[in-house]
């Protein structure tokens, strides 16, 4: 199974909020994304506006022709714009207003009622779902119990143990990616994955749908430009 990259536009966006105007331009920037070789595109716009914008995203939506994944809290404004965009996937993440970043994944047990709901909601739009969780077993099966269609695992302890032991590192991820493939869901991964450690979370799993990477990506674009960043991380995933 090949596994797509999903580039994640968020700090593009950032540099184009940052000045504001529209450059770099967020939309040009998904299309030549595709054109270069990325499989998706994932944005996560943040309740306060200062990634991607809520008026990004109908934009985004017209333009990607491979697949648009939208992440975000469920809140009642994000779950709006999203079933009113009607993104190939929606990836839901416990985020808290005011966050850096989406460093932990969720207690599903603890929200089984919202996102029982919010994912039935999502379904009958035909969206597919994913839900942002931590490499534990239990959370696979959770998600499944609650109607989801994919996970995608947190990978972030992953990464900051990659060069103190990198098979211990990838135990957890291992045993989660077995279990959603015992129970007939699919696998997704991200957060701080790159050039280093990619190659061997994608050989070691053995099912993995989709990487979302944003951060490190675009870091390496500095150096490298965009093009070639694309082919070298697509490299490590064929």
């Amino acid at each position: 199974m090949k596994t797509k990259l999903s580039v994640n536009l968020n700090k593009v966006a950032l540099i184009r909020n940052g000045r504001g105007g529209n450059i770099p331009d967020l939309i040009k920037f998904a299309k030549d994304c595709e054109s270069y070789g990325a499989d998706g595109i994932t944005v996560h716009p943040r309740p306060d506006q200062r990634h991607v914008r809520y008026d990004d995203l109908g934009q985004l939506k017209e333009v990607v022709k491979t697949e648009l994944n939208i992440e975000g809290y469920p809140s009642a404004n994000f779950m709006k714009e999203v079933l009113s965009v009607k993104p190939h996937q929606c990836t839901l993440v416990p985020d808290p207003p005011g966050v850096l970043t989406s460093d932990s994944g969720w207690d599903i047990e603890g929200q089984r009622q919202l996102l029982s709901d919010v994912l039935s909601s999502l379904r009958s739009a035909d969206i597919r779902t994913s839900l942002f969780i931590d490499p534990d077993p239990d959370q696979v099966i959770a998600a499944k119990e609650v109607g989801a269609d994919r996970v995608e695992l947190y990978t972030g302890q992953y990464a900051n143990n990659y060069f103190r032991d990198k098979h211990e590192a990838i135990q957890n991820h291992i045993v989660c990616s077995n279990k959603a493939v015992e129970l007939g869901i699919a696998v997704n991964a991200g957060h701080d994955l790159n050039l280093d450690n990619l190659r061997f979370y994608s050989d070691s799993l053995s099912s993995l749908s989709e990487v979302s990477i944003g951060h490190a990506l675009i870091s390496d674009s500095l150096y490298f430009g965009i093009a070639n960043v694309i082919s070298m991380y697509k490299a490590l995933l064929a």
